[in-house]
Formats: C-alpha cells, structure tokens, sequence
C-alpha cells in the first residue's frame, strides 16, 4: 500500500521552486501499545479536562487556548486565528545555505521525514536530490508548519530527499552543563582499545541487522498469558560494577572479540580510513564513489 502524504510545501531552490509532498518516516505498525483500566473492574479510563474551583467537568468545545501575560490575566487565542497566521506566512521551504551534512551534529535531530515529488515536479527534485549527491552537501532550510517555524536540512538518500528537522541551538544542552572529570589514559591503553575497535569494525552501518529484542519478548509474553501459559521472568543477572585494571580488561577483550568475531575481510576498501559522516548519510557516500569513479 502506498504511503499516504502527511502534508506538502514548496522548497524554495534560488528561482526554482519544487512542490512537495511530506511523508512520515515512522512505522508505528509494530508498536505495542497499553491502555489504562480500572484496577478492579478492568474497565478502560477516559482522562477528562475539569475545572478546580467547581470541580466541574469541561467538555472540549468548551476548552480554548489562553497566553499568560500577566499573572493569572490571559489573552485568548482561537484556533482560526491560529491557522490565519500560518497561512499569512510563506509556505514556502526555503533554503537558506548549504553544509557538509557531517557538520550538523545528530544531537540536533529531532525526527525525520520523506519528501516525494508533487505533480510536475519530478524533473527538479531529481535536479536537486542528484546534485546534492554529487557535492556530498545537505540543505538548510526553514518554514511554517504546525504552529512553529521548523528549521530542516535536506539530505539526499538512493535518489530521493529526505527532511531531517532540526532542534534549535537553546534546545539542545551544551556540552558544558555536564560533569565530565578530567583523567589521562596511557599510550599503551590507547592502543589496545583501538585494536579492539579495529577488530570490531564493520565498512558500513547496517540498522537491517538488528531488531527490538524487548519487543519481540514482550509480544512472546503477551502470547504466552492470553493462551493461559506460564511465562518464565526471572532476571538477568544485573553486570557488578567494579574497579578493575584497565590494560587487563582490554587485553581480556581483545582475547574475547579475536576469538568470537570473524576479522574484517582485508580489502582495498576497509583498509583505507572511512570519511567521517552522520547517521544516514549513505547517499552521500554513494554520491562520492561515483565522482571517483568518473575520475
């Protein structure tokens, strides 16, 4: 079945202007999910808004938006007024630079979506989809949509664009709200964590290799209990947290990945030192042997 748009817009690509659908990227088909009940009647709850001085329950066509300006002195806001402002403003994605997408840090993703071509527009968002493969470069642009400016960067993925919205810079923590106590590791110790990367290492991310395992135990439990069978919890034995000495617990490591992981095939490929990249970015790297090859 064909995914359904989820909404659409215009990016706006210096005098060319390519109409979009936006597409969800989430499947949500697999999730589990819990309603709440009553304990003793197992009957399902509904949460209702009420008021705390009457106690009196307010239905939803009742219940408006208010912005606290002053203490307990609200300005109401109706929702056309809301929809009035939004189409006021440009619907238009307009972008604003371009960036090595390497150079956006993945703290500042927030969730991602698919863009498709709108009727008429297949030639330019080829257009841009192959030119942002070729330069290996991702698009900033911002616009409107559900009552906030979003601010995204286009990425090209297999010949498409993907959206990637973005946090803004005062909602992300800086690294420097966080304690991190200075310490020194010796040369030796350096050296066999990266032995024990390089023997871990794998040419490319592959997300298709693993799989909720909770999920899967949970869906096997839920089976389980509605068939009326036991279902054994016992627990995992929680790891022991200790001070041990460093170098042997690498050592013991290495000894362990050798002797349970297939080494990395030794190629002309893996041996060179893979470019740094984003999560996501195998359009670019595609993009990239190509140019080389052309070369």
């Amino acid at each position: 079945m064909a995914a359904r748009a989820m909404g659409s817009g215009t990016i706006s690509f210096g005098l060319v202007n390519i109409p979009v659908k936006v597409f969800s990227a989430n499947n949500t088909t697999e999730k589990i999910s819990f309603n709440q009940l009553h304990a003793d009647k197992k009957t399902r709850l509904k949460q209702q808004m009420y008021d705390p001085e009457t106690g009196e329950i307010v239905p939803r066509e009742k219940i408006v938006k208010g912005y606290e300006y002053a203490k307990d002195q609200y300005l109401i806001i109706n929702e056309e007024e809301l929809d009035a402002l939004e189409l006021a403003t440009s619907r238009s994605m307009d972008i604003t630079e371009f960036v090595p997408l390497d150079s956006v840090d993945p703290l500042y993703f927030e969730s991602g979506y698919y863009l498709g071509p709108d009727k008429g527009a297949e030639r330019a968002y080829k257009l841009l989809a192959a030119a942002l493969t070729d330069a290996r470069y991702a698009a900033v642009a911002k616009y409107i949509a559900r009552g906030r400016q979003q601010l995204v960067v286009f990425r090209p993925l297999k010949g498409a664009i993907v959206m990637q919205q973005l946090r803004y810079a005062d909602e992300v923590k800086t690294l420097g709200d966080i304690p991190i106590p200075d310490a020194t590791v010796t040369d030796a110790e350096l050296g066999l964590a990266k032995q024990f990367i390089t023997a871990m290492a794998k040419p490319a991310f592959d997300i298709t290799q693993y799989k909720d395992e909770y999920r899967e135990r949970l869906r096997d439990m839920l089976d389980k209990k509605i068939k009326g069978e036991a279902v054994d919890l016992t627990p995992q034995p929680a790891p022991v947290a200790k001070v041990v000495d460093l170098m042997e617990a690498l050592k013991a490591s290495l000894a362990r990945g050798s002797a349970t992981a297939p080494a990395p095939a030794a190629s002309a490929e893996t041996e060179r030192k893979p470019p740094k990249h984003a999560a996501g970015t195998e359009a670019a790297a595609e993009g990239g042997k190509k140019k080389k090859s052309k070369g």
